[in-house]
């Protein structure tokens, strides 16, 4: 091996040992076949900027949370609870911080999820605390939380690995 060889052998190791730590750190890669987002207890006490105070006649992200993997196949697909699969082609409300998936502060399509985004890099949460919205128009960017009324589909077998989507989706008043 030439001392070319050999440093370039060094240097991927080197990226190796520094990018898998922060990969598993920020949700790239997961160690673990069930919902993962931890969602607090009826009347836990959380950080403000954590979790967002249920409202009513919003549909909760731990109702959401209740989700777990199962192996069908060769394949880790999510089993819902019934109380889930029930709200699949409803008209719900749900509130949550956007994480835009375009460039501009007018998004049609990007991600609700039930914390706060900390890293441009990585999402908060697992599948189970975040939906993919589509909505009717723009819906204006901003870190605070929004609140938005669509029609749910909860999905059972996505290619991109998602729970579910917000379709039609509008501002909530």
């Amino acid at each position: 091996m030439n001392l070319f060889s050999s440093i370039r052998v060094r240097l991927v190791k080197l990226i190796l040992s520094l990018t898998l730590p922060i990969a598993a750190v920020c949700g790239v890669v997961s160690f673990g076949a069930g919902a993962v987002t931890p969602v607090p207890e009826a009347g836990a006490l959380m950080p403000a900027s954590q979790f967002l105070p249920e409202k009513p006649g919003y549909t909760s992200w731990r109702v959401l949370a209740q989700v777990e993997l199962v192996k069908q196949n060769s394949k880790l697909l999510p089993a819902f609870a019934q109380n889930v699969s029930v709200l699949d082609g409803k008209t719900i409300r749900v509130q949550g911080f956007m994480m835009p998936l375009d460039i501009g502060d007018k998004q049609r399509r990007f991600l609700l999820v039930a914390a706060p985004p900390h890293c441009a890099f990585c999402l908060p949460a697992g599948p189970d605390a975040m939906i993919e919205v589509r909505a009717k128009s723009d819906v204006r960017y901003g870190f605070d939380a929004v609140s938005l009324s669509g029609k749910l589909q909860v999905l059972k077998d996505d290619p991109a690995g998602l729970y579910y989507r917000l379709v039609d989706a509008v501002v909530a008043q």
